[in-house]
């Protein structure tokens, strides 16, 4: 990918050290591992991105990433909500409610009023509500240029939506009504079971062969990993590094299938 790329969707560029120094946007979260902060910090500079701090590796985010962002935060927010009305878990009241005080002023009624379903409604709701959230975001990227383009831009850029009230009704009713439901919970802690089982049986087979201990158990289970793994790396880091990585490019149904060989069960 080129620097651009990679700057432009790296939207909290500093190291994973300290964890939140500031309020600024981009230290909200690290998006930088330790083993790829060189690289980084070639990138940051090829790219001019500003310094912000002198005691660790924390830039300005590249301008796109602004937009990169807020187009992360509407998809997010709108299509969650709208899989969670069609799901039947938030009210088809509360739902048409919600968006239409986000997209009133772009409402066209007889087009409206002709739509039959809820599902047909909710979808016309949810395009003028996309539509409108990315003009807002255009807006502010254009109002704030100087100052995001001088690495002055501190916050996110919907952050300052003239409909942010409205954006945080919907996110309050989704957390409320989605993201804490008993479908999606029960999922979570399932997820927890499968990955923590993962993480733990790969780098106690890792570790263990870098020592020169590893059991029969072990051996089985390196067997399964791909050569991508460093099992004779003498950084512990880079090797427990290394085991999240192929755990992270796990799909659903893979991890699954792995964690049932693990556990012995026939599938």
């Amino acid at each position: 990918m080129s620097y651009a790329t990679l700057g432009a969707f790296t939207k909290y560029p500093k190291e994973s050290l300290p964890k939140k120094p500031t309020r600024h946007i981009a230290d909200k979260k690290y998006g930088v591992f330790q083993s790829e902060k060189e690289a980084f910090i070639d990138v940051a500079k090829e790219l001019g991105l500003e310094s912000r701090n002198d005691k660790a590796m924390s830039y300005s985010r590249h301008p796109l990433a602004f937009l990169v962002e807020a187009a992360d935060d509407i998809c997010y927010t709108i299509i969650d909500f709208e899989d969670g009305i069609n799901l039947g878990l938030i009210q088809e009241e509360f739902a048409l409610e919600y968006l239409i005080n986000l997209v009133r002023h772009k409402i066209n009624t007889n087009k409206y009023h002709e739509l039959k379903n809820t599902e047909d409604r909710v979808s016309y709701l949810r395009a003028l509500a996309i539509g409108t959230l990315i003009d807002e975001a255009v807006t502010l990227f254009m109002q704030n240029e100087d100052a995001i383009l001088n690495g002055e831009f501190d916050q996110a850029l919907l952050d300052k939506s003239q409909y942010e009230a409205q954006i945080n009704d919907i996110i309050k009713l989704s957390v409320e009504k989605i993201y804490q439901s008993t479908e999606v919970v029960d999922k979570e802690i399932a997820g927890y079971g499968v990955l923590s089982t993962l993480l733990e049986t790969y780098t106690e087979a890792v570790n263990n062969s870098y020592e020169s201990k590893a059991s029969n158990y072990d051996g089985l289970i390196l067997k399964g990993l791909p050569k991508t793994i460093k099992v004779n790396q003498d950084s512990m880091y880079e090797r427990l590094l290394s085991v999240c990585h192929f755990v992270s490019l796990l799909s659903d149904s893979q991890a699954i299938i792995q964690y049932k060989k693990i556990k012995g069960f026939s599938f």
